[in-house]
């Protein structure tokens, strides 16, 4: 298979969706790849240490999207990236389609084949391809909001792990998976005053028994969630419904009972965000003020880790895009029941049913596609 990795466009996104060390091993499997010149320079990755793992280099997207068979990015194509798909090509990469109906309508029109990353599951339900990233933005979540919290950046002045004879910065984690559970970490460590909120009995009882007295726990039901929004300096925003958009759990009359220059920190935004007030926003510009409370929204947060990030995900991804181009990406799909259910749209049609009943779409299943 022709498979090719273009140089991501959004907004200061430095990651890249094939490392030289993917490229080599798909070269190896017999595999011909194609890279964008500089598509690496984020991560350090150099035209030439690709050329070395056996890919070839082009000057541009177009040719990549003209000749590959498969298309791997991170983020989801922009619209002159969506322009270039066509029928017959397969895109992987991550979507985040619920939220966003021109990707949606784009990728139907284009008549694409595309497998999204953050709806492959793994056993017991996982999300093995997203995890990944839930763990950088769980972490960075944490790091973003000590820096929105000062004063020079509109926050409220107050420092997570306080000082002796001063108390610590409140934080409050609203969703206790992998997000959550990596936020949590961070602001423990910080020696933050942390409480961890979640709806699922089972989750409580894990992070509740992991971090013993070092953080708490509380059922989350909008009783529990306006009192402790109430108390927070940094509220953790990580709730996800794969697939589906996010719900708004803090509303614009809840930021009224908030301290002034508190800090909210929606890491749901790819998935339209749990804050009512919450917008998209990027690491060019990463906050704004909506009643005096500062709101940090950026959209792929894990960007700003490109190295990191770039190799975690790789981890992952890549046994996924092996088999694709291996197999097809019919055989794939009917061979693995996890990576089908990452079909999200084919040949015009929504095939992931929270997606076509969020915007209105006939669902039809995997199962119709690859029969």
């Amino acid at each position: 298979m022709h498979v090719g990795c273009p140089k991501e466009i959004k907004n200061h996104e430095y990651r890249v969706g094939l490392t030289p060390e993917s490229a080599r091993e798909l070269v190896h499997q017999g595999n011909s790849v194609s890279i964008e010149s500089g598509a690496g320079l984020g991560i350090g990755a150099t035209d030439a240490e690709y050329e070395a793992a056996g890919a070839n280099i082009v000057s541009g997207p177009e040719e990549i999207f003209a000749q590959c068979e498969m298309v791997v990015k991170v983020k989801e194509p922009q619209a002159g990236e969506r322009a270039m798909l066509r029928e017959g090509q397969v895109l992987y990469t991550y979507l985040h389609l619920a939220p966003d109906p021109e990707q949606t309508a784009d990728l139907v029109k284009s008549g694409v084949t595309a497998i999204a990353y953050e709806t492959v599951t793994g056993p017991r339900g996982a999300l093995p391809l997203l995890k990944p990233m839930s763990q950088v933005a769980g972490r960075m979540s944490i790091q973003a909001g000590a820096t929105a919290l000062e004063k020079a950046h509109g926050g409220r002045g107050v420092l997570i792990g306080g000082v002796p004879g001063v108390l610590p910065g409140k934080v409050v984690v609203i969703g206790g998976g992998v997000v959550g559970f990596n936020a949590a970490q961070m602001a423990v460590g910080l020696g933050g005053d942390v409480e961890i909120l979640d709806r699922d009995p089972e989750v409580l009882e894990k992070v509740g028994t992991f971090f013993e007295a070092r953080a708490s726990t509380r059922f989350s039901n909008r009783t529990n969630l306006e009192d402790a929004v109430a108390q927070a300096d940094l509220v953790i925003g990580a709730v996800l419904i794969p697939g589906a958009a996010a719900p708004k759990l803090i509303s614009r009359e809840m930021l009224s009972q908030m301290k002034p220059g508190a800090v909210l920190v929606d890491v749901a935004i790819d998935q339209g965000g749990c804050f009512e007030t919450s917008k998209p926003t990027t690491h060019a510009e990463p906050t704004y003020v909506v009643d005096d409370i500062v709101h940090y929204c950026v959209a792929n947060m894990p960007g700003a880790v490109a190295r990191t990030s770039t190799y975690a995900l790789n981890n992952v991804t890549l046994p996924h895009a092996l088999r694709i181009a291996r197999h097809g990406w019919k055989e794939a799909l009917r061979r693995d029941p996890h990576l089908a259910e990452g079909l999200n749209v084919h040949a015009g049609h929504v095939t992931y049913q929270a997606v076509a009943e969020e915007l209105g779409y006939n669902f039809k299943s995997t199962e119709e596609v690859i029969a």
